[in-house]
């Protein structure tokens, strides 16, 4: 009878174990890249079959939406869970700080979610874009590390990058492809361990602008794309707050580049979700698949984000951004109408994946913890999320929208989101609404009042651990504003000067 006990033990322990492991976690990050751009969001143009495949799946959330419209910040936030007021990272990390002597992580003194998942026994892996500082130096409890060592793209096949701990002047293939090889090697090394993983696939496309944009794809899809009208972009006049990317605007070599370069990134999605199911992982992995800032081409006269137009932008397409959850054995598929935000990520994930324990109370995280819905529970969820660049904040609610800009640059915005949800018709200021105007404004000083690092908090005299974008006069960082560039004619990529 005690050998049968022990027999009975031995066996159930390995059963035991497997209850107790918990989920592997993919998160796959991409670049300047707006959610509208795929099938699964309404695009009939660009095909992303794999992606559209995991969002009938999963949890696809209709209304993602990021915090900011540049990369640093908005990677910064999905890593703590704080805004730029509080991480101090207000917009895109000069390449001073991803190399040489004034190289430093810019995250150093907060609890980010590899540092946590690696505390917790995770195995950490990087394979793509950092973009938060000494990019030869893996922090955070990563032990894999391929990386690039700045944050721009200028091409998708000549740019620098890091691997295997040594700096290569030139990528040796598609970099899209590069980041999925390097994925599916860190997945194939950690398949067998007693550990799970974490893979932050980070990749710097589509990257959707940069004058890649004036160059035609060499990736696989561009034959596919070379005769295709790409009816899901607007032809329209350029806004008169778009300062920079004019040369893409109804520029069709731009279009189909773009579609190219998404459907690059959706082949490296079907690689990676490939080999998870090869190595029977598929089942207890959670896959995350994410924008880290919106991006329009075209709509209501605006091609980039927030940073290309004067003044600054906060326009909804701008903020939307791809989010998916895939689960198989926990998230059952669903599409959520619930607004949700990159700086509810960090909590929800930790939550979802049994360590709510370790969500961090310092600094204090102004997100909402959406796990309960990623598990099918019903929970209230009030439409409410805010967005600053520098000088440029606002608060959207389920049917209000307002905009306020500090200096250089004081343009305010109020939108009835019901009945105008393209935002043409700008309320500010008018009598009728005065009320209304009054009481967002009221929401925005509160919000940042209780949530902003007086350090960070720009509106209020704090500082940036980046360069102002957009700086007042007197400031370091201001830079006399450059003419407005010339509308460019481009046919096959060549600019035409007259």
């Amino acid at each position: 009878m005690k050998l049968l006990l022990m027999f009975l033990i031995a066996c159930s322990a390995p059963l035991l174990f497997a209850a107790e492991k918990k989920p592997n976690v993919v998160f796959i990050l991409t670049d300047n890249h707006g959610a509208w751009t795929l099938g699964c969001y309404g695009n009939n143009d660009i095909q992303t079959p794999n992606l559209d495949k995991m969002a009938g799946e999963g949890m696809q959330f209709m209304r993602g939406m990021a915090s900011n419209p540049v990369c640093s910040p908005t990677r910064a936030t999905y890593l703590t869970g704080l805004m730029p007021s509080q991480h101090g990272i207000h917009s895109f990390l000069d390449g001073k700080y991803m190399m040489g002597d004034q190289a430093y992580y810019a995250l150093e003194e907060f609890e980010t979610l590899p540092e946590i998942l690696h505390s917790e026994g995770y195995v950490c892996g990087l394979s793509g874009k950092w973009h938060l500082g000494d990019n030869m130096n893996p922090p955070d409890g990563f032990s894999y590390w391929a990386t690039m060592p700045r944050g721009g793209t200028s091409s998708m096949y000549n740019d620098p990058v890091i691997l295997d701990g040594e700096l290569l002047k030139k990528s040796p293939k598609y970099m899209t492809d590069l980041w999925t090889e390097r994925g599916i090697d860190f997945i194939e090394q950690n398949k067998d361990g007693e550990k799970p993983f974490f893979l932050y696939l980070a990749y710097n496309g589509p990257y959707c602008l940069s004058n890649l944009l004036l160059r035609e794809s060499k990736n696989r899809w561009a034959e596919y794309y070379e005769d295709k009208e790409m009816l899901s972009f607007p032809r329209d006049t350029a806004h008169p707050w778009q300062y920079s990317n004019l040369n893409f605007h109804n520029n069709i070599v731009s279009m189909r580049r773009v579609a190219a370069e998404v459907s690059g990134v959706d082949d490296g999605v079907g690689e990676i979700m490939e080999t998870l199911k090869k190595h029977g992982l598929d089942e207890n992995t959670l896959v995350i698949f994410a924008g880290d800032q919106g991006w329009m081409g075209g709509q209501n006269g605006f091609f980039g984000m927030g940073d290309h137009t004067r003044p600054m932008a906060a326009h909804d397409m701008m903020m939307q951004v791809p989010f998916i959850f895939h689960h198989p054995s926990g998230i059952k598929p669903a599409k959520s109408e619930a607004m949700v935000t990159n700086y509810d990520f960090m909590p929800s994930v930790l939550d979802y994946i049994g360590l709510k324990k370790r969500i961090p109370e310092q600094p204090k995280l102004p997100g909402r913890n959406f796990a309960p819905l990623l598990r099918g529970e019903t929970i209230p969820w009030e439409t409410e999320m805010y967005y600053e660049m520098e000088s440029c904040r606002s608060v959207r609610t389920e049917r209000w929208k307002y905009v306020e800009r500090r200096s250089p640059e004081g343009h305010g915005e109020l939108y009835d989101m019901e009945i105008d949800p393209m935002e043409r018709s700008n309320l500010f200021g008018q009598s009728e609404h005065a009320k209304k105007q009054d009481e967002m404004a009221k929401m925005l000083v509160q919000f940042f009042d209780k949530y902003a690092d007086p350090k960070y908090d720009i509106w209020n005299g704090g500082e940036s651990k980046a360069r102002r974008h957009h700086a007042p006069k007197g400031h370091p960082d201001y830079r006399e504003p450059k003419p407005r560039p010339w509308a460019a004619t481009v046919e096959k990529g060549v600019i035409d000067p007259k």
